[in-house]
């Protein structure tokens, strides 16, 4: 079933055109990418299909009712001080109700039963909507999706949002979306500030959710294991492509292939007939040439595919090519405050590697880089630079861009001999032209600073090269542009990042860094991906093993106690058999015994010659049962207490 429907939609702000022509059906259930050059739209789109912005041209249609949840750039939660109360915003009528609910039933216990009939109806009623609208499973909800971006649920409760990073935040703002009801969920780079853990964890969650999905991301894997749909923004316009990132890769070449071949085709075509028609339109032929002229004139011209000239031109030149051994660890730990982030660790960066850093977020990934470009010394050991080494670094916070200049005067300071066209030519290679460049950096968005710091980086000359998340900022197009620039780099890299497609082209040595242990992998990141599902599936085994044992522990246990419970109820049945034999016995004895005093009592017992051998036999029989009748009671009180009684 369709659920959106854009026609000819445009968008133009003033005499600035953004998007013009773009038209596709969104089905519901599917996921899009949405992809294409910063500034080409994409957040504009976003704003179109959820009505907070009407197309200058064209028309959108919306199945009536829509819920949307947006992930935009902004992470601001007015209102919610916890982190648990910012994601639970949405469901802020719930949890009113669930208030007043509470107020009602202690008014209605107080009244008893002079309760109205209204209040009981109202009570009814705000119960029944509380079930309906999820009352009793949205805590549930917000807890799991908390713990999956790496949140602990319960600290979420009093966890002041003051006290979050940027990243955090970031993380707060996408878990406060996944937990909303919603029909479409919008997603602005929902992987910015994720490590690959969470990452995982998210794409699973999309990929099992119901919702349409909409998702801005320059995170290529991502998109492969998440979307079905492809929606790419060039040159103003959109184009659809069905099935995930490689797919639309494959699909764009072959596209732009046709294009251009049936471009070069007609191109061909119309230099034959212009040739003609110069040849022939004062001749003989003129009405021919006349006729073919105006043919020509209403010729609709097929455009060339758009070629990559506006795309980013990086490369890295070391100055020098600097020793073989990069940076040395020797027994090096990293510390701030109590909380070790490295324990000792000896290892080494090689010339010509690429050692890719990753880790969970907050295990120290950022410290340790500024450990070893020397901002911060090791706690203890050792961090060593090469002698003949020159590193420079790219961070996540662009700390080293001057924020009081204008990017024209950046660049300047660093080559202060270039003249104006040799530092707007350099600026030009990462996208910055005109009177762009007279802008100051203090205005710049975070993809501009990530240009202009690129831009500063390929200055420096340097034989080392140290990248902190650099795609976070960056568009698809401009992260294949850096790949391509750090592959063909003569020199060492360490790359930190958690864009897979970037770790698995590029890194040559994996050094993983998880509660202040560095594992050292001595592959490329695919080998580690495959080393680490091994591991993860003979874990799974080992646990599933486990889990198995004790089950079969737990039934073992279970049927012992069976055993016991039977041995003991047929106990239980044995002795309450002997109590009542005893009982019988008992009384059987004490019915003799009395038998046999009344006779001795009855005075026809002594009657006759044989009455005294009479009396005298009753009398031996009176003492044997009264022996016995002891015996029986011994007995009763025996049973008695083996049976419990």
């Amino acid at each position: 079933m369709t659920q959106l429907s854009l026609s000819g939609v445009g968008v133009q702000y003033g005499a600035t055109t953004i998007l013009t022509n773009v038209t596709c059906t969104i089905g519901a259930g599917e996921r899009w990418g949405l992809i294409g050059r910063n500034g080409s739209g994409k957040t504009s789109l976003f704003r179109l299909i959820t009505g907070a912005q009407a197309p200058s041209v064209g028309s959108i249609a919306r199945t009536p009712g829509l819920r949307y949840a947006v992930l935009d750039q902004h992470r601001e939660f007015p209102g919610a001080t916890t982190i648990w109360e910012a994601v639970a915003e949405a469901f802020r009528p719930l949890i009113d109700l669930e208030l007043d609910l509470a107020l009602q039933a202690n008014a209605l216990a107080e009244a008893g039963a002079q309760a109205t009939k209204a209040q009981l109806d109202r009570y009814s009623r705000d119960l029944e909507r509380f079930e309906r609208d999820g009352g009793y499973t949205y805590t549930s909800t917000v807890d799991a999706v908390l713990e999956g971006l790496g949140f602990n649920a319960a600290a979420a409760r009093t966890t002041p949002l003051v006290h979050l990073s940027g990243g955090e935040r970031g993380r707060v703002a996408l878990a406060r979306q996944l937990a909303i009801p919603a029909d479409v969920l919008l997603l602005d780079e929902p992987t910015n500030h994720l490590d690959l853990e969470t990452t995982a964890w998210l794409e699973e969650f999309l990929r099992t959710s119901r919702e349409t999905q909409l998702i801005i991301s320059h995170d290529r894997a991502f998109l492969d294991r998440v979307v079905d749909h492809v929606l790419h923004l060039e040159d103003l316009s959109a184009q659809a492509y069905t099935g995930g990132y490689a797919a639309f890769v494959q699909q764009r070449a072959e596209r732009r292939l046709s294009q251009q071949r049936a471009f070069d085709k007609q191109s061909k075509s119309i230099a034959r007939e212009e040739d003609y028609i110069r040849r022939n339109i004062a001749g003989q032929n003129t009405k021919q040439a006349q006729g073919r002229r105006k043919r020509l004139s209403w010729l609709p011209r097929l455009t060339p595919p758009p070629d990559d000239t506006s795309a980013m031109s990086v490369r890295f030149e070391p100055s020098a090519r600097g020793g073989d051994q990069v940076v040395a660890f020797e027994r090096a730990s990293v510390a701030i405050g109590d909380r070790v982030l490295l324990k000792p660790f000896t290892n080494w960066v090689r010339r010509g590697d690429v050692v890719g850093l990753i880790g969970p977020n907050g295990t120290g990934k950022t410290t340790l880089l500024r450990t070893i470009v020397g901002v911060r010394p090791p706690t203890h050991g050792e961090v060593r630079v090469g002698g003949a080494i020159q590193a420079s670094i790219y961070t996540q916070d662009f700390a080293n861009v001057p924020r009081d200049r204008s990017i024209y005067e950046v660049i300047g300071a660093l080559r202060p001999m270039w003249e104006r066209g040799a530092i707007q030519g350099h600026l030009g290679r990462v996208q910055f032209s005109g009177d762009e460049v007279k802008r100051s950096t203090s205005s710049l968005s975070g993809g501009e600073l990530a240009r202009v710091a690129l831009a500063m980086m390929m200055l420096d000359g340097a034989n080392f090269l140290i990248f902190d998340e650099p795609t976070n900022h960056l568009d698809v197009e401009s992260i294949e542009e850096l790949e391509d620039a750090i592959e063909s780099y003569d020199g060492t890299v360490l790359l930190v990042s958690h864009d897979r497609e970037l770790l698995r082209k590029l890194v040559t040595r994996v050094w993983e860094l998880r509660d202040g242990e560095m594992r050292v992998f001595d592959g490329d990141f695919v080998e580690w991906e495959e080393a680490r599902a091994r591991e993860q599936a003979t874990a799974a085994r080992r646990a599933e093993d486990a889990a198995a044992a004790q089950r079969e522990r737990e039934k073992e246990q279970a049927r012992q106690r069976t055993r016991d419970a039977q041995k003991t109820k047929s106990s239980g049945r044995d002795a309450r058999r002997e109590l009542e034999r005893a009982e019988a016995r008992a009384a059987e004895l004490d019915a003799e015994v009395a038998r046999l005093t009344a006779l001795l009592a009855d005075p026809a017992t002594y009657e006759g010659p044989d009455g005294r051998a009479r009396a005298e036999q009753l009398n031996r029989e009176l003492q044997g049962a009264t022996a016995k009748l002891a015996e029986a009671m011994t007995a009763w009180e025996a049973a008695m207490e083996a049976a419990g009684g």
